[in-house]
């Protein structure tokens, strides 16, 4: 009976956050520098006219509104999948190396291709650069004789301050790129459209869909190696799995929007206050609270300075860095 009522209250609480949500992307759409109303809005998809506020509406506030959600929940699920995989609680994709292996991609790119490299072109190499690196970080955690959690969060921090050291000499040498590789290397869902975000939708998409099927796999994991050996877990299908989710979600929310950092370490931190440990109901959960939050914060970069908007990667550094020192203090401390 109390399993029954807790259940129903974990339903009701995913039926608020979508609500809660809804009205976030509302906002998001309606309010900024160009503020408009719910007729506005629906005149521009039922009368499009081609007017300014139309095209703004149309072209710019829907397509970042949804690749903020999606985004946003897609680096919250990898965030959480990264926790348990690596055991540790200061994990997230960027300890793949996802973020600096994709901004070094893009560098590289544009030293080859100069101003003929199109945006659509910076998302693909975006992704490759992601992926590659990703791959090489766990094919170095399983050198030695098995995995160990401490293998691979040390080959990702390396292989991301090898490849952050790389772009940064390049830059150096093609000043030239220093403007682009700045819009990738900060993070931002602005200036993207819905053709950027149709050519990442699929690989988030498998990546969201393992995530949800791992989630009793992820249940006997984090019990430990020998518990879940002796429950008859197979061990490394599920760890090659979850760096697979890892990386489509991780890498293709950086093809999309940049390295968008804290989404992953602050969401999984806050949902288990909420729900606990169990992944069946973490994982929806961190992916709705990660889009709420990311919209929230995309919406919150427009009005920090008067007439200019803040790249969203800013605005949730300035969300992340406090709260990364209390997890580390509170770990410190337990």
């Amino acid at each position: 009976m109390n399993g029954s009522f807790l259940s129903k209250r974990k339903l009701a609480g995913l039926v608020v956050g979508v609500i809660l949500l809804l009205i976030c992307m509302l906002c998001s759409v309606l309010y900024g520098l160009h503020q408009f109303g719910l007729k506005d809005l629906w005149l521009a998809y039922s009368q499009f006219n081609g007017s300014n506020e139309h095209l703004i509406l149309t072209r710019v506030r829907v397509p970042r509104t949804l690749i903020a959600a999606l985004v946003g929940a897609s680096l919250a699920v990898a965030g959480t999948i990264m926790q348990v995989l690596t055991r540790n609680p200061l994990a997230s994709p960027s300890v793949f190396g996802v973020n600096a292996g994709a901004v070094l991609f893009i560098v590289i790119g544009l030293l080859a291709f100069g101003s003929s490299l199109t945006m659509s072109g910076m998302v693909w190499l975006a992704f490759a650069g992601a992926v590659a690196t990703s791959v090489v970080v766990y094919m170095l955690g399983l050198q030695g004789g098995g995995f160990e959690p401490i293998k691979l969060t040390l080959a990702g921090a390396c292989m991301a301050a090898f490849a952050s050291s790389i772009t940064s000499g390049i830059i150096l040498i093609n000043k030239e790129s220093l403007e682009s590789a700045l819009f990738w290397m900060i993070g931002s869902v602005e200036g993207r459209n819905l053709e950027h975000l149709l050519m990442v939708l699929p690989y988030m998409a498998i990546g969201m869909t393992i995530s949800l099927l791992l989630a009793g796999s992820l249940n006997i994991m984090a019990i430990g190696d020998d518990s879940a050996k002796s429950l008859g877990q197979r061990l490394t299908l599920v760890r090659v799995l979850s760096a697979t989710a890892i990386v489509l979600l991780a890498g293709s929310s950086v093809a999309a929007a940049g390295p968008i950092a804290f989404i992953g370490l602050i969401v999984p931190h806050l949902c288990r206050h909420i729900v606990g440990h169990d992944f069946r109901w973490l994982l929806p959960y961190t992916a709705l609270v990660g889009a709420i939050l990311l919209v929230t914060a995309d919406l919150a970069s427009r009005f920090i300075l008067e007439s200019k908007e803040v790249p969203v990667g800013v605005a949730t550094a300035i969300i992340g860095v406090p709260f990364l020192i209390h997890v580390a203090r509170r770990k410190q401390h337990a």
